[in-house]
């Protein structure tokens, strides 16, 4: 009995784990990246414009990747979910009369924050960077030169990253994820 209760706190875990990886980007920023990227690249056959134009892109998708990390949300005294921004000195509201009788002084920027945003960063530069338009766009040579780190640099990220979600889980909720009272524990 005791090996079958183990057996399922490990699934949980590892389902724990599984759903902080992907947690780790948002969702539209990626989906945004993957839309926008052959247009912008010009499916990889890019002129200077193409270029300026897809490190834009680039650029305010990663952005949004670590910005996602420092906000948090709560239920309000309305019973509907409010979001902000973490601070030093707890949560900034998106709105002022949502949390007058919410402690927001709970939800205050936290070193962990900073290691997520990081982290977020570097796997989204390691999907932006890779992406095969990408590639035949800025570095075209480094796709038949540098075939092996093309393959190996993804999933070494990926598995990195993944551990330190693992262990170290996020414990915001961000714009587009459910409220809960667990994001006001430390």
């Amino acid at each position: 009995m005791a090996t079958k209760t183990r057996e399922s706190s490990m699934k949980d875990k590892t389902f724990s784990g599984v759903g902080n990886l992907i947690k780790l980007l948002p969702t539209g920023t990626v989906f945004m990246f993957q839309f926008l990227n052959p247009v912008l690249t010009n499916n990889g056959q890019c002129h200077t414009v193409n270029k300026y134009l897809s490190g834009i892109l680039i650029g305010l998708c990663g952005f949004s990747c670590c910005f996602s990390c420092f906000t948090d949300s709560y239920r309000g005294s309305d019973g509907l979910t409010h979001y902000g921004i973490a601070t030093m000195k707890g949560l900034w509201p998106s709105s002022d009369s949502a949390g007058s009788s919410v402690d927001l002084s709970t939800y205050k920027l936290r070193v962990g924050d900073f290691a997520h945003a990081f982290f977020s960063l570097i796997v989204f530069a390691v999907v932006s960077l890779l992406d095969s338009n990408t590639v035949e766009c800025f570095y075209p040579s480094f796709e038949s030169s540098e075939k092996v780190l093309l393959m190996v640099l993804p999933p070494a990220i990926g598995a990195v990253s993944g551990t330190l979600f693992m262990l170290f889980p996020n414990k915001r909720h961000g714009i587009g994820y459910p409220s809960s009272d667990s994001s006001q524990d430390s």
